[in-house]
């Protein structure tokens, strides 16, 4: 990325919403049709970086259709 850290900044609220301590937070939706592929984002190192809220998944899994 060019520009001053000020420039670089100016667009961040295109894909990531600012919280509160200067952190910002991916604007995301996370889909899948069986809660395993949630289980394995959601306690992982990249986990901490999704709200818990924009976890949805289905009770089935679509028995890889």
């Amino acid at each position: 990325n060019k520009g001053t850290p000020d420039l670089q900044l100016e667009g961040m609220n295109v894909s990531f919403n600012e919280a509160s301590g200067n952190k910002y937070v991916p604007r995301a939706v996370l889909v899948d049709l069986e809660p395993g592929t949630m289980d394995a984002v959601g306690p992982g190192p990249f986990g901490q970086l999704f709200r818990p809220e924009i976890f949805v998944f289905g009770q089935s899994g679509a028995g890889n259709n």
